[in-house]
């Protein structure tokens, strides 16, 4: 399994290609429209993976007692 930061590092860098295809205008409307889809995609699986990172980061609620 890769690394949740390089996961992270990829889907940016996924994203930050697909903006600049879209700024270049190159694309007819049904490119850009799945672009804009696979964009979406992109962006809820980085969401996806930053909310696993800030889950796993915070104890569980009560396990902070069983700690002490």
């Amino acid at each position: 399994m890769a690394e949740p930061q390089a996961d992270l590092q990829e889907l940016t860098d996924e994203l930050a290609r697909a903006a600049a295809r879209l700024r270049a205008g190159e694309l007819d409307a049904d490119g850009a429209a799945a672009l804009v889809d696979e964009c979406a995609r992109l962006a809820a699986r980085a969401a996806a993976e930053l909310d696993r990172q800030a889950r796993a980061a915070e104890p569980s609620p009560g396990q902070d007692s069983l700690l002490s």
